[in-house]
């Protein structure tokens, strides 16, 4: 991966393709990273033989980029503006963004503060919840700060603790990342949102909350239903790519 300083703060990141290509970037959900979100997965494949050029990145926190400790070092608009950094240094001006579950609300937070730099959005796995919030990050980030995961009765807690460990994640800071202030996103805001919009969100997914609902308060938004997947096998799923890959043709 390569490297550049967001405001001081390392990020790292890919970039396949050619400048002479249509550019998407993807950001990543909670406790991953390029890899197990958008390489292994076959999200880069997929999008590279559309002729697109892929750019992503392990948000601060995350993957292969800085760790940080303070709850003022994290939070949707700032890690957004490393999103927006980065095209800067890259010299895009303009990018179809797409994110996963966190990584969504990091793309509607893009699009709100940077409309200019955001041709079309995807958000994926992150309904209505993007709204009304996911519930207190409390028992998930003392998931993440026990002793070991046989500590952890708290089934969401433990899914996102296993999860952690299988990404080698640094448990402290994204116990950090999760504690940080949430600054909301309202129905004023989303509605001030002109690009094309695509909301993916699995039908067996409980942490979303309904695509449907989130695309009823977004005036250029459609939804897709990726069936009999949850928040977790969602993102990889066929029908999901296939109706992101249209999407961003039909909006070309």
């Amino acid at each position: 991966m390569r490297h550049f300083k967001s405001d001081g703060v390392d990020i790292a990141y890919i970039d396949e393709g050619s400048a002479d290509e249509p550019p998407i970037l993807l950001i990543h959900g909670f406790a991953s990273n390029v890899e197990v979100n958008w390489v292994s997965t076959g999200w880069v494949d997929a999008l590279r033989k559309d002729g697109r050029r892929v750019v992503a990145f392990d948000n601060r926190g995350h993957g292969q980029s800085e760790k940080l400790y303070g709850l003022s070092n994290y939070g949707a608009p700032l890690m957004a503006e490393d999103a927006r950094r980065l095209l800067d240094h890259l010299s895009i001006d303009r990018a179809d963004v797409m994110g996963y579950s966190m990584g969504a609300r990091i793309t509607a937070f893009l699009a709100v503060n940077h409309p200019a730099r955001v041709r079309s959005a995807i958000f994926g796995g992150l309904g209505i919840r993007m709204v009304t919030g996911v519930g207190s990050p409390e028992p998930i980030a003392a998931a993440l700060e026990a002793p070991a995961l046989e500590d952890v009765k708290d089934p969401v807690g433990r899914a996102f603790r296993s999860f952690a460990e299988q990404t080698g994640s640094d448990r402290k800071a994204l116990a950090t990342c999760l504690r940080s202030a949430r600054a909301k996103i309202t129905p004023e805001v989303l509605a001030m949102l002109h690009m094309p919009i695509l909301v993916a969100v699995g039908t067996d997914d409980p942490v979303a909350g309904t695509p449907d609902d989130l695309v009823d308060l977004i005036p250029n938004a459609r939804a897709f239903h990726i069936e009999g997947r949850d928040h977790m096998k969602a993102v990889g799923d066929r029908t999901y790519k296939a109706a992101v890959l249209e999407f961003l043709k039909e909006d070309a």
